[in-house]
Formats: C-alpha cells, sequence, structure tokens
C-alpha cells in the first residue's frame, strides 16, 4: 500500500517516521514535506492546500490511505474530495473540521452537546466586541474565530489588553479573515491537558493524555506560539479518569455530529482546562496536535495504518490502540524570533549525534535539505523527542539531546515536563512531591547538586528546577501553588545576591522555607547570607550555610522536618546518623595518630639536642 501525508510539520515527520515501519506500506510519500520526512519518505512538491493537486497526485500514485496533518486541508474539504474518489482518508469532512476552522461553530456545538465549557460571546462588529468587556471586566480570552496557526488566542488580564486584542484581530486585521469575527470567553484557572481520540463516527479509542506548552517561554510567559513542548502522559489526566473524561467531552461531539449528518472521521483532540469545578473544554482540534502528536507516536505500540482504515471505514475497536507504558517528552527548539519574524536558511547542527542517544529521536519542523544539510525554514525547527521509565528520566534525556543540536540564535523552553514532575509519583513510595528545590538562576545548579543527590539517597521525591523572584515571579507564585495543592511539604531556595527568592516563597506558602545563600557576587555571599538572615516578621525562613554545605544540609533539614511524621523515613534517617560515625571515629584516629606523630619527632628533636 502506498500513503500520501499531508503537511510539512514535525508532526508530519512523526507521521511519516511512524507509517514508514509498517511492513505493509510500500511507499510513504510527503506533500510537501520537509528535510525529515525526505528520510523516510518521499517529498512530492505538493502544497497543502492544493486539494486539486492532492487528489491527481493520490489518484497517480494509486494511494491507499491519504494521511492529513494539518487542519487547513480539512477545513478545505480534502477528506469530501477523496471521498468522492472512493480513496480511504483520514480525517473528518469540511463540515465536522469546523470544529476548528470556527471557534463560534464549536463553542455552539459544545454548548448543544452539553460539554462543559466557558460562557462566551461572539462578535462580528468591534464596537459590539468593545461594550461586552468593559461590562463584563476582565480577565478574558479573545479568540480570532478562524484559522490562525494556533497563535489567534490572547489571554487578557486586564480590560485593556482584552480591547487591544479585539483592535490588533478585528480593525488591524492581524490574523487576515480569520479575525473577522471573534469569540470572547471567561478566562479558565488550572492546568491544561490534551486528550485525543481515534473516532470512526461512532466508535472512539484513546490516547494517553498529554501536555503542551504554548507560552513562548519558560513559566508559561512570553506570546503564544503553536507548541514549545508535550509530554505524555499528563498526570493532571491519570489514566483512572480516561473514561470519564471521554464521557463528558468525546462522546457527546461524536453524537452530536453524526445528529447533524457529518460522523467524525479521523482524531478528536480536545484542549481541557481542569478547573477547581472540574475538567472544562478550551477548544477542539480535528487533527493531532503539534508537538504532541510527537511524544504520542512514540509510546504508540499498535498498526497505525489498520487503525487509520478503520477510522475511515468505520470499524474502530478500542483494543486496536496500544501504548508503550515509558513516558515520552519533545521540547521543540525555535528560530529566533518566533513566534514573530525571524531568519531562514540557518545550517543545523548535531542531528545524527542527537538522533543517536537511546530512546531519542529528532522530528524535524521547519527544515529543509540544501547541498546535503539541513537549514532551518520555519519558526519550529526540531521536536526533540525521548522516552524513558519515568517523566523525569524522559526529560533528562531529551535536553541532553537538545544540546547537541543547535543553529544561529536557536532557543528552547528549558521548563518542558516540570508541572509533571511536580505533580507525579514517586514509583517506589507512590506519594506526590514532597520537597521543592528552586535556584535563582541555571548557573547555581552545580552549587546545588548536594541538595538533589542527598534527597535522592534519601529516597524522597523532590522537584529540582530553575525560578526567579523577580524574572519570572508568575511561575514561581504558580509553582508554588500548584506544589502545595500536590503535596509539597518544604521548598528549599537558593539564590545568591539580593536572595529575594526564599522570601517571596515564604510570602506564598506555610510550610517550611529553607534559605541556601550563594555566592553569586562579588561580596562572595555575605550578601545573600545577610539578605537571607534578615527576613521580616511574618517571612520566617531558615537560613543555611553558603553554597554546597548549605545544599546538602537543606536537603538533611528538610528530610527531618519530614521524618515527624514519616516513621519509615526517621528510620533512614537513624541509619544514615549510624554511618556517620565509622567516618568521624576514623578522622578522630588519624587526627590523633598525626597528633602523636608530631609529639614523638617534637620530643626526638629536642632529645637530641639535649645530647
Amino acid at each position: 500500500m502506498n500513503v500520501l501525508v499531508i503537511g510539512s510539520g514535525g508532526r508530519e515527520h512523526a507521521l511519516c517516521w511512524k507509517l514508514s515501519k509498517n511492513p505493509g506500506v510500500d511507499k510513504v510519500l510527503a506533500a510537501p514535506g520537509n528535510g525529515g520526512t525526505n528520510e523516510v519518505a518521499q517529498n512530492v512538491d505538493v502544497k497543502d492546500d492544493d486539494i486539486e493537486g492532492l487528489l491527481a497526485l493520490a489518484k497517480a500514485e494509486n494511494v491507499g490511505l491519504v494521511v492529513v496533518g494539518p487542519e487547513a486541508p480539512l477545513v478545505a474539504g480534502i477528506a469530501d474530495a477523496c471521498a468522492r474518489e472512493n480513496i480511504p482518508c483520514f480525517g473528518p469532512d469540511a463540515f465536522a473540521a469546523q470544529l476548528e476552522g470556527s471557534k463560534a461553530f464549536a463553542k455552539n456545538v459544545m454548548r448543544d452537546a452539553g460539554v462543559p465549557t466557558a460562557p462566551f460571546g461572539v462578535f462580528d462588529d468591534a464596537e459590539e466586541a468593545r461594550v461586552y468587556v468593559k461590562s463584563h471586566g476582565a480577565p478574558l480570552v479573545v479568540k480570532a474565530d478562524g484559522l490562525a496557526a494556533g497563535k489567534g488566542v490572547v489571554v487578557a488580564k486586564t480590560v485593556e489588553e482584552a480591547l487591544e486584542a479585539i483592535d490588533d484581530m478585528m480593525v488591524k486585521k492581524s490574523f487576515g479573515a480569520a479575525g473577522a469575527r471573534i469569540v470572547i470567553e471567561d478566562a479558565l484557572m488550572g492546568e491544561e491537558a490534551s486528550f485525543l481520540a481515534f473516532c470512526d463516527g461512532v466508535n472512539f479509542a484513546l490516547l494517553p493524555s498529554a501536555q503542551d506548552h504554548k507560552a513562548a517561554f519558560d513559566g508559561d510567559t512570553g506570546p503564544n506560539t503553536g507548541g514549545m513542548g508535550a509530554y505524555s502522559p499528563a498526570p493532571v489526566l491519570p489514566e483512572s479518569k480516561y473514561a470519564e473524561t471521554a464521557e463528558l467531552c468525546i462522546r457527546p461531539i461524536l453524537k452530536r455530529l453524526a445528529e447533524l449528518g457529518h460522523p467524525f472521521k479521523g482524531v478528536l483532540y480536545a484542549g481541557l482546562m481542569f478547573t477547581k469545578s472540574g475538567p472544562m473544554v478550551l477548544e477542539y482540534n480535528v487533527r493531532f496536535g503539534d508537538p504532541e502528536c510527537q511524544p504520542l507516536l512514540m509510546r504508540l505500540d499498535a498498526d497505525l495504518v489498520q487503525i487509520m482504515l478503520a477510522c475511515a471505514a468505520g470499524r474502530l475497536t478500542p483494543d486496536m490502540v496500544r501504548v508503550r507504558p515509558e513516558t515520552a517528552l519533545c521540547v521543540v527548539v525555535a528560530a529566533p524570533g518566533y513566534p514573530g519574524s525571524y531568519p531562514k536558511g540557518m545550517e543545523i547542527s548535531g542531528l545524527a549525534e542527537a538522533d543517536a542517544l537511546s530512546g531519542v529521536k529528532v522530528f524535524q519542523a521547519g527544515t529543509k535539505a540544501v547541498d546535503g544539510k539541513a537549514v532551518t525554514s520555519g519558526g519550529r525547527v526540531l521536536g526533540v523527542t525521548a522516552l524513558g521509565s519515568t517523566l523525569a528520566e524522559a526529560k533528562a534525556k531529551a535536553y541532553e539531546a537538545v544540546a547537541k543540536v543547535g543553529f544561529d540564535g536557536c532557543f528552547f523552553r528549558r521548563d518542558i515536563g516540570d508541572k509533571g514532575i511536580a505533580r507525579n509519583y514517586n514509583p517506589k513510595e507512590k506519594t506526590m512531591t514532597k520537597v521543592a528545590v528552586f535556584m535563582g538562576s541555571a548557573s547555581d545548579e552545580d552549587l546545588m547538586k548536594p541538595c538533589a543527590e542527598t534527597l535522592a539517597k534519601l529516597d524522597i521525591p523532590y522537584l529540582f528546577t530553575v525560578t526567579s523572584a523577580h524574572r519570572t515571579p508568575e511561575r514561581t507564585e504558580r509553582l508554588v501553588t500548584e506544589l502545595e495543592a500536590a503535596g509539597c511539604q518544604v521548598f528549599i531556595c537558593a539564590a545568591g545576591m539580593a536572595a529575594h527568592l526564599a522570601g517571596a516563597v515564604a510570602a506564598r506558602t506555610t510550610k517550611p522555607v529553607l534559605g541556601v545563600p550563594l555566592a553569586a557576587s562579588p561580596l562572595g555571599g555575605m550578601d545573600a547570607l545577610l539578605a537571607t538572615v534578615q527576613m521580616p516578621p511574618g517571612f520566617p525562613v531558615g537560613t543555611l550555610a553558603l553554597d554546597k554545605a548549605g545544599a546538602k544540609n537543606a536537603a538533611w533539614l528538610a528530610a527531618q522536618i519530614l521524618a515527624l511524621s514519616d516513621p519509615a523515613l526517621a528510620l533512614r534517617l537513624k541509619k544514615e546518623r549510624a554511618e556517620f560515625l565509622p567516618a568521624v571515629e576514623k578522622a578522630a584516629a588519624a587526627v590523633e595518630q598525626a597528633d602523636a606523630e608530631r609529639r614523638a619527632h617534637k620530643k626526638d628533636k629536642k632529645d637530641k639536642k639535649d645530647k
């Protein structure tokens, strides 16, 4: 069988890679593809919005399955065109694709289907939208109704920001026709997750949960992007909740679209927000997410061709979808300036070295081959993806691979997976993160390693991350809130100079906060030491020694605090303390021996002098 994959991103590279491994596939065609798809498929110069050209290609190549990566061809009717020619297509028809093609259509379908979602208004007139915002207040989310490559969404914290977004979309037409109509909805607070299901119009088979990272920079700051990284599974949506969540957001949509005469066939993607009152649907996509597709396909342990053909033919069964037990994590490496304007044509290094690492696959997105070399051709350039037995291991392997690739000005988020690690279960104790170790800068990592090593030695689940009191205050506040809610008992904060981090954390939690001052300035750490010691009344922080000694002692003190309510840990501490005794006795004996030798030598010299 020949398979045609439509699209040119990292998602399409992952699809071509997975499909090419199927023994029943003779040839994979990618239209138009990229530098990565060209290694596992045959790139064909047909654009993904050329419906007639794609159909002609499928017929000429005797294609037995068309797989649609991006949303635009689906909205334009590629599935309808394939149906007319009796070519199996993995993806919904143009009517059902409006779930993603029109935010207003999606919100109305959600309302009619009884799917929980934020209250909303739909506006074709900018002035009416402004009146709504002024009367409703903030925070609000302003969305361009049409397709905007995942970027036509503004989370407005103030009325002024919402009004600016309306002006940007409807007056300045920053997103073209996509912003002629807008949806304004209440901003939902909580943690997000992506939930995808293969669908055949009636039946569905669930994929594991995932979590995307939309903001450009660490701490969920900066402009919205198409996605800077993802991992699966997402602990905020555990497997035990899959069936319940599917009844909330998957089955009702399939039922409603079938009632409207357009059964949904393909992959249905529900973007969820887990609020205090339960999960709410933010949006639907009608294709694999990018970059969620990359870790999901790394975990998929099933015949993807069989699944897709079953979806198209209406004969899907849940047992067709099987996944590996490992966690997978993807880090997007982007071009400088993304999601704004960015340069192209920069040579990419280290691809082979990163791909050679065990459990790692580098999926190419904005790349092309020029004179045998890989160069950049887009904003999101690479999706470095790794498998690990735990989320922390997958993250470590992915970032090890990221360190091997590069091009001029490239950037990436360093906190992909941190939310999941904060929530994740310790495989030995089945307990949540108990100690959070915050560092004000990445350069502090070496000094704080003794802290992490000691916690690991004592089998204490911990989070080790970088966050700043003044550079990323919103991330710091969010982490404290999320970690405390997830069961964290002690916070360790390491920072130099003014050392505001410990105080900022102590102001936001009633849990013990331990400060480790670091010698990060010409003052040798005295500024950090004094800043940490002199916390004002009401902001108690336990201050440790400088640098590595303080790092290790902070871990021991955290362990002693936890041991007050953990008898097993108390026994481990007692054992560790007992192990100190032989070392101390050995050191004492060595000192005593050296002193005895000095005294004997001195006496010998005196005796010789007296003679």
